[in-house]
């Protein structure tokens, strides 16, 4: 084993840096050359590269993003572009690639094997929906994000009597807006896992409102969506190279359906992005480099086809094949009903 490739794909996160770091030392210590390629795998597409060393990584783990760029270019999408990414894997001696983010970019990891490339996926998605692993990288970071913008609307809402909307990230599964909502107090959580009823909503907001509490902080997956509509909210038409549709939306669409009900006043407020910027926490660091390093040592041991899979204190191996047949993970049913003891 003498040089491995990087890429990191997708959304970008606080911690990536941490990983790719991670990567580097290890791989340096034990002899190995680390090739990144930029932009996800727009990079190994167009041999777009260059040779990382323990400079180039050094004071890079508070900073949130990815030092490599990222892109959701998509290698099967492209006119033989799976032959072009196999003919510069080879160009470039690679004895593995190590492929940073979520279910597409890992998806296209796991299909490259018939292709030839050895791949090892270290699992990174703020969304914390790829399964055989408790945590992702980014997540711990965007959890962060919200409780704060949560705690923060807490003084306008009861300022001035207010129903405040917080639309979060969160395409099929709803953990950010679950633990980013409880963490902050939210009084009521709306996820894509559980269609929601706008009477329901009301009446929560009615119940508080007898109790002497003349406000609402409402927290929205902006993939969840009310019964009896058959698709998401989106913001545009259109899908990217994986087949998605750009959400957005869902926070304003519930505004104008309780504004028709409620006599309370109500404002919206899209987080978007800012979920996904500034510093790592503790725990995305820490989570970051034990992945970087485990994906190394997978690499040396010859093991491919692999994610980096984070299950309780340990770090293991888990099959790419068994991680992409059953992303994107859904909250559990247990974690569901917390929701629903806070208000």
């Amino acid at each position: 084993m003498d040089k491995v490739g990087l890429i990191t794909g997708g959304g970008d996160s606080p911690g990536i840096n941490g990983a790719i770091r991670a990567v580097v030392r290890k791989a340096r210590d034990e002899d190995m050359d680390v090739v990144g390629f930029k932009n996800g795998w727009a990079g190994l597409l167009k041999d777009d590269k260059e040779v990382l060393t323990r400079g180039d990584v050094s004071g890079i783990l508070p900073i949130g993003g990815t030092l490599l760029g990222s892109s959701r270019t998509n290698p099967f999408s492209v006119q033989d572009g799976p032959e072009k990414t196999y003919e510069n894997y080879k160009k470039n001696d690679l004895d593995a690639v190590i492929a940073i983010g979520g279910d597409d970019t890992l998806g296209v990891a796991h299909k490259l094997r018939d292709f030839g490339v050895n791949a090892v996926g270290i699992p990174q998605t703020i969304d914390n929906d790829l399964a055989e692993t408790e945590y992702s990288i980014g997540f711990s970071s965007a959890l962060t994000q919200v409780m704060k913008a949560v705690d923060q609307l807490h003084t306008t809402a009861y300022s001035h009597h207010r129903i405040m909307i917080l639309e979060v990230m969160g395409r099929d599964s709803g953990w950010i807006a679950l633990f980013g909502g409880l963490a902050g107090g939210a009084d009521s959580i709306l996820v894509p896992e559980e269609p929601f009823n706008i009477k329901d909503v009301k009446g929560r907001i009615k119940e508080r409102e007898a109790a002497g509490k003349n406000f609402s902080i409402v927290v929205i997956s902006e993939g969840a969506s009310p019964k009896g509509l058959d698709q998401q909210i989106t913001r545009e038409t259109g899908t990217d190279s994986f087949g998605h549709v750009k959400l957005g939306g869902i926070g304003h669409y519930l505004k104008d359906q309780l504004d028709a009900i409620l006599e309370m006043p109500i404002r919206v407020t899209t987080l978007a992005y800012l979920q996904r910027g500034g510093e790592p926490t503790a725990f995305d660091r820490l989570l970051a480099t034990r992945c970087g390093i485990s994906a190394v040592e997978f690499c040396l041991e010859g093991e491919f086809d692999l994610m980096t899979s984070f299950d309780g204190s340990e770090v293991e191996p888990v099959s790419l094949e068994k991680v992409i047949a059953n992303s994107p993970k859904p909250i559990d049913d247990d974690l569901l009903r917390m929701k629903d003891l806070f208000y």
